[in-house]
Formats: C-alpha cells, sequence, structure tokens
C-alpha cells in the first residue's frame, strides 16, 4: 500500500510538471508508444512511471471489439448501444485510461477486431456482416469513454478523445479476404468492407461526441496488389484510391505506418523499385511525399497520424536489427523528417520494450530485462 501511494505522489508531481505552462511548449507534432504487451498488460506502477519520465504524450492501445485480445464483446450484448449491457467487459480498458490520466498521457483507442458472433463464425480479421453492428459498439465505447460516464467507484471514467479504425486492413493478417473476384474481374474487397467499417467506427465515435478525432486507414506500407498470389495484399496508395471509390468519408485524419523494407534503409532512404523498373508500390518515410500528395488530392486537407514506426535492434535480432546507434540515430531522422511536414499530428513508436521471443519484435526503447537503449534517450528529448 505505501508503495501504491508513494507512486500515486510522484504520478502527481509528474503529471503536474507535464501541464506546467512551458513545460513542453514545441510544435503540435506529439510522440507515443505503441505496446500493448506493456500498457495492457503489464504492470501500469512499472510501465507509466517509465512513460512519464520519458515525456511520453500519447499511447495507442487496442481496443478489441473481438478478437485474440481482451475482448470487450466475447457475446452478443442484448444493447449494444449501452457500455453498461452485461455482455461487455470494459475493465483492463478502464484502469489503462485511469493510469494515463494520472501520469498525464493522452491514449488512443484503435478499435479492432470482430467477435464470432457479428461474422457469422468466422476468424477475427473479417469484416462484420452488418456495419451497424460496429457502429453500435463504437457509439458504446465512446459513451463509456466520453469524460462523464461513472466507472465501478462511481467517479467518471476518464475521457478518451482520440480513436482509429481497425489496423492495417490493406494487410491479409488484420483483414481478410483482400481480393475478390466479381463478374470476371478482380475487386480490392478489402478496400470496400473497410469504407463500410471506417464509415461505422467514425459514425457510431462523433454521435456521442462531434469533435471526437477518428483516423481511417491505418495502413501497412506494402502491398503485392497481386489477388493469385498465396498472401495477396493490396498496396497503400491503391488502397486509398479504392477506399475513396467505396465511399469513405467523416474521418479527420490518415493513418499509415511507413516501416522500412530492409536494415539498409534509412528514414531518408526511398523503396527500392520493383526487378522491372516500375515505381515502387511501397509508401515509406523515404517517399513518404506520396501519401501525403495521394490524401489531398482524394480526401482534401486530411491530418496525418504515423500510429506505428521502429527499427529493430541487433542485438538480439542478427537477422533484421541495425545498431543500438543506428536506431537511435534513425529515430531522431525520422522525428525531424515528419516534424517538417504541417499535417502530422503524431508520431507511435513500437515498442517500449523488446518482446521476449527472438520472433517477435526488437524494437523496443529499452531491451526484455529493461535496459536502456539510446533509443530512449532521443524519445525524451523530441520536441
Amino acid at each position: 500500500m505505501r508503495r501504491r501511494v508513494v507512486l500515486l505522489a510522484a504520478a502527481g508531481a509528474l503529471a503536474a510538471l507535464a501541464l506546467a505552462p512551458g513545460a513542453h511548449a514545441g510544435p503540435s507534432m506529439r510522440a507515443g508508444i505503441y505496446d500493448d504487451a506493456q500498457i495492457l498488460y503489464g504492470d501500469p506502477d512499472v510501465v507509466f512511471p517509465r512513460l512519464a519520465e520519458m515525456r511520453t504524450k500519447l499511447i495507442r492501445v487496442n481496443l478489441w471489439w473481438g478478437g485474440p485480445g481482451l475482448t470487450v464483446a466475447a457475446r452478443r450484448p442484448a444493447d449494444a448501444n449501452d457500455p453498461d449491457d452485461p455482455a461487455y467487459d470494459w475493465e483492463t480498458y478502464d484502469r489503462t485510461v485511469r493510469y494515463a490520466r494520472l501520469f498525464g498521457i493522452q491514449p488512443i483507442f484503435s478499435i479492432v477486431g470482430t467477435p464470432r458472433w457479428a461474422n457469422g463464425g468466422k476468424a477475427w480479421n473479417t469484416a462484420p456482416r452488418n456495419p451497424t453492428d460496429l457502429r453500435a459498439f463504437a457509439r458504446a465505447a465512446a459513451t463509456r469513454y466520453s469524460g462523464t460516464f461513472p466507472g465501478g467507484d462511481g467517479q467518471p471514467l476518464p475521457a478518451v478523445r482520440l480513436w482509429t479504425a481497425w489496423n492495417e486492413p490493406n494487410n491479409p493478417v488484420f483483414l481478410k479476404p483482400q481480393w475478390a473476384r466479381a463478374g470476371g474481374t478482380w475487386t480490392i474487397r478489402s478496400a470496400i468492407d473497410y469504407a463500410a467499417m471506417c464509415n461505422a467506427v467514425v459514425g457510431g465515435l462523433k454521435s456521442v461526441r462531434p469533435t471526437n478525432k477518428v483516423a481511417c486507414g491505418v495502413t501497412a506500407p506494402r502491398g503485392n496488389n497481386n489477388p493469385n498470389s498465396p498472401r495477396a495484399s493490396v498496396a497503400p496508395v491503391a488502397f486509398i484510391r479504392a477506399l475513396k471509390l467505396a465511399g469513405a468519408r467523416g474521418f479527420d485524419a490518415y493513418a499509415h505506418h511507413p516501416y522500412y523494407g530492409k536494415r539498409s534503409e534509412t528514414p531518408m532512404t526511398p523503396p527500392p523499385p520493383p526487378p522491372r523498373g516500375q515505381p515502387p508500390t511501397a509508401v515509406t518515410l523515404g517517399n513518404f511525399h506520396v501519401l501525403t500528395a495521394e490524401i489531398r488530392r482524394l480526401f482534401g486537407n486530411k491530418r496525418i497520424w504515423i500510429t506505428e514506426y521502429g527499427y529493430q535492434t541487433n542485438p538480439p535480432d542478427r537477422l533484421f536489427g541495425v545498431t543500438y546507434s543506428q536506431q537511435a540515430a534513425y529515430l531522431q531522422q525520422a522525428w525531424n523528417k515528419l516534424k517538417a511536414i504541417p499535417q502530422v499530428d503524431m508520431f507511435i513508436w513500437f515498442l517500449l520494450r523488446d518482446e521476449a521471443r527472438l520472433s517477435g519484435w526488437q524494437s523496443g526503447l529499452f531491451t526484455g530485462r529493461w535496459q536502456r537503449k539510446p533509443a530512449r534517450e532521443i524519445f525524451e528529448k523530441l520536441r
């Protein structure tokens, strides 16, 4: 109990410092962390003080409607619009937003995953059969995290004002099918399904609070545009164009993950062209202007959110990792490049801590044993 009181007192002091006039004066772009293993499932009394010490402004969290994460709606609610419906389980997310407020950090909730009852018993990465089910869930989430809804202790839960719809819908890991054959031609099925999902999330969130900020897209950097391949996917620009044709609307920002492709690529290196010399279909930081121009052409002056980015390190990853010093340098270069683009509002780094499995991701600012990497010090100084 004494340890908890001391931590709470320290958190209050850190939050006050973060909110003090002039404490973090600087550009509008803010830095954040995406690491569900630590932020959602880790020990918050360990994780949140570290986030605060690093002057973290944002945390991105997956809010699982259904799927392998902490599912909110494992069974169909009687009243899906009501966050107090007994089918819903919000406990871990309530804890996360409380800690975020305590430490002066703003959460971004990414609504992701379809429960089996909403997609005919299929996998979580399948679109709901009826988008109104997703809209109702988004409305319930926005109501619960509106800033006025009472939690289990009777006190209002903290507000969540920043949201994204899904994660990497142009990647078959997160949305299937990517392509469908109709009338003898292939269509980008993922963009058609995702447009309806984007509209449902935007509609549900803004029906509670019109000033909620919602990003759609959340695209992966690469795609093969080959429906006949074993792992068919859609390149970002092709996906954006199909999304426009499918009627996506109402969102405030477009989110993208401009990861590098090879270990030798820096934030300034354009992706390599295909073997036959055509323009590259990937959108990384090296050719980021391709994405911003296409968004402006199709959707107007939308904001741009970088909701996932990172470099793995060697050690421990000898295959894909860069050195510790390169990771730190590339983090600073990426920040500087994006800071110069007026539309970009945020830059979210993946991860806080290296994953325990070597087959996982090793892009943490800390090693698996919580040892600081040089990039951690760079992150703290981002302005």
